[in-house]
């Protein structure tokens, strides 16, 4: 049975771009309690996505929806700003 991970689209405030990542419910045993998960964990849990995403937040309710964020402009292949995604970012932002 595939496990279905879900991810939310992205959603951005001025400093930040976000998304959830909603695991079955049944993998919330393999999940350490109360403690956010380092990269290294939430990939070898099977999430995937580009890189600069940090699990920044435990949603206590739903512990099988880890929430991530990473600063706007956030270079996807490299994990860092780069100052023109950012200005492009901002300028989108302000629309």
């Amino acid at each position: 049975m595939p496990r279905d991970i879900e991810y939310s689209e992205k959603y951005c405030d001025m400093k930040f771009e976000y998304r959830h990542v909603t695991l079955p419910k049944e993998m919330t045993k393999q999940l350490p309690k109360g403690e956010l998960l380092s990269e290294r964990e939430w990939r070898a849990l099977g999430v995937q996505q580009s890189r600069g995403w940090v699990h920044y937040e435990i949603h206590r309710p739903e512990p099988h929806i880890l929430l991530f964020r990473r600063p706007l402009g956030t270079d996807p292949r490299t994990g860092k700003v780069d100052p023109k995604l950012l200005e492009e970012a901002m300028a989108k932002y302000q629309q």
